[in-house]
């Protein structure tokens, strides 16, 4: 969780700001370090839940971790595949979702994420940045069974349970 002793985030001096930053850059810091360590690699089946900070900022870094990755392979030398292969598999993201006002550029994000597979939703109620499930329902980009699978489905297979039962 973002606060204000992390060095770098001391400067900003409204809390939205700082969670809109800090939560994603604190996920992002974990997720890098795991990934260029070999974490991956180790524990194939380690599956890990991103939460509070949405579903932009790992398609950025899909691309960020590719490039370096591309270009320096020695910076992650236990790695068998680019970053975002590993990420699309291994990992999965939650609430807040972006209420983007451009659709394609959440589509964008969902794409490379493997929404259909890896987003996990959670209202987060009550707090200020909860999410409806309508948030999901009424994108345009999705089919039903992708809706379906992001309402419940994917956390039902994250966390093993099978049909609705434990």
């Amino acid at each position: 969780m973002a606060n204000w002793e992390e060095p770098n985030l001391a400067a900003i001096p409204r809390w939205g700001a700082m969670q809109a930053i800090g939560v994603p850059q604190s996920n992002m810091t974990h997720m890098a370090n795991w990934l260029m360590s070999g974490m991956p690699e180790r524990f194939p089946k380690l599956k890990v839940l991103w939460l509070e900070s949405g579903v932009a900022w790992a398609h950025y870094l899909m691309q960020r971790l590719d490039n370096v990755y591309m270009t320096r392979v020695s910076e992650a030398p236990l790695l068998k595949e680019k970053p975002s292969h590993y990420m699309r598999r291994m990992f999965y993201c939650s609430q807040p979702l972006e209420q983007a006002e451009d659709k394609a550029a959440l589509e964008v994000a969902f794409r490379a994420i493997n929404a259909e597979t890896q987003l996990v939703w959670g209202s987060n109620f009550p707090a200020y940045n909860f999410d409806v499930p309508a948030t999901i329902w009424d994108l345009p980009f999705l089919d039903e069974n992708a809706k379906k699978a992001i309402l419940g489905g994917n956390a039902m297979r994250l966390f093993g349970f099978k049909n609705g039962s434990h």
